[in-house]
């Protein structure tokens, strides 16, 4: 499928008028079981890519070029619209720049750039601050500027409300939506009270991080705006934890056919699309 198809089916999500979970992706496998259960969308977080190409926690080491090949295995496996996280843009606004053009090269449909002072600054490593308002802009913009697909979405994100309060994130939605990006990416809302004020301020549609249970509703994330409700990246910690104790129960002397839970030749096969290479090497060897 074509990048532009890709995003033009996230676009329909985002004008839906319904809210949905997306699937947590971060390789090709994770994203075509995300397509063969009916995902809508897919997300590549920052963190998880972290963990996959480095084995190394979230502290912004991973750079721009090794998350857009990660980015990029991912979305060429199928045709998922896959939104990814984008941090801060890798720098400044120049730096944003780079960040969009390497990330719509690698097919993502989406990409958030949030206003998190990153990386941290000496002294503040376990204080989370935001840049200026005005910065935030001026990265937001310099985001559609380098964009060349006008299909692309470009997602402005804040954690304000969990930082500064509900006020200033509603300044913040509010500036990045005058500066023209296609959505906003809030996290850190308490309740659907706060919510529900930060979405009637604006008149884009919304992507909310990690709800709680309060906020799981998806008729009510539907009516107040939000589209797209992440539920955290609970399929990578799982395939962590399977490797794991298979790995260990091996080491400590059971057998492979003693194993449960095991991807059978079957899924195997579907996953990796054998059919495909079947029907390649019968044509063409």
């Amino acid at each position: 499928m074509e990048h532009r198809q890709r995003r033009e089916n996230f676009r329909k999500v985002l004008a839906s008028g319904k809210c949905v979970f997306p699937a947590s992706v971060f390789d090709p496998i994770s994203a075509r079981i995300a397509e063969d259960l009916g995902y809508e969308v897919g997300m590549l977080g920052g963190s998880i890519a972290s963990m996959v190409v480095l084995g190394a926690p979230d502290l912004f080491v991973l750079t721009l070029t090794e998350f857009a090949e990660q980015a990029r295995r991912t979305c060429r496996a199928g045709s998922l619209p896959v939104a990814v996280d984008a941090d801060h843009g890798y720098g400044n606004a120049l730096s944003v720049m780079r960040t969009v053009e390497e990330l719509e090269a690698a097919g993502v449909a989406a990409l958030t750039i949030e206003d998190t002072d990153l990386p941290p600054r000496f002294g503040q490593a376990r204080k989370e601050t935001l840049i200026s308002i005005d910065e935030g802009v001026g990265k937001m913009r310099a985001a559609l500027a380098a964009r060349r697909d006008a299909s692309l979405v470009i997602v402005g994100r804040t954690s304000a409300p969990g930082l500064t309060g509900v006020d200033d994130a509603i300044a913040r939605c509010r500036a990045y939506e005058a500066a023209g990006v296609d959505a906003l990416f809030v996290k850190g809302v308490k309740d659907r009270v706060d919510l529900e004020k930060i979405c009637a301020a604006v008149k884009l549609p919304v992507m909310l991080d990690s709800p709680s249970k309060e906020l799981r509703d998806l008729d009510h994330l539907g009516r107040t705006g939000v589209r797209i409700a992440l539920q955290g990246h609970t399929p990578y910690l799982a395939a962590v934890e399977a490797i794991y104790q298979t790995a260990k129960a091996l080491r400590s002397g059971a057998m492979p056919e003693d194993l449960g839970q095991l991807a059978s030749a079957a899924r195997v096969k579907e996953l990796t699309r054998g059919a495909d290479y079947d029907e390649a090497v019968s044509s063409f060897l």
